[in-house]
């Protein structure tokens, strides 16, 4: 899915959003977690994943063309590690409560029925 077709998604489903609508709040998320990353911030997305931010150290590295030793400076890499939900949705295991239906459970203990 690209995010052109995520904007569409969003958009097909919350019909009283226009896809402007959609795609400004697509482009704030992102925005968002980009710049919470940029921060070294970790972004934990529950029964989705998490995305976190690592230092790798500087090491040396070979060039594959010419097989001369080569410098590899120290850098930040941004990772995500996939939730327990999402891996067991994509792994098409059942059984798998969604939020809402979680929420929905909770309603009805509340409500006594």
């Amino acid at each position: 899915m690209t995010k052109r077709q995520l904007i569409e998604e969003v958009a097909q489903r919350y019909p009283r959003f226009s896809r402007r609508d959609a795609e400004v709040m697509v482009n704030a998320v992102f925005d968002s977690m980009t710049d919470a990353l940029a921060k070294g911030e970790r972004i934990e997305i529950r029964g989705f994943g998490s995305f976190i931010v690592k230092q790798r150290a500087a090491r040396e590295g070979r060039n594959p063309r010419t097989g001369t030793l080569v410098s590899v400076s120290a850098k930040k890499v941004p990772l995500f590690k996939v939730g327990k939900e999402l891996r067991l949705r994509v792994d098409g295991q059942t059984g798998v409560e969604t939020d809402v239906a979680r929420s929905d459970e909770g309603a009805e203990n509340e409500s006594g029925v």
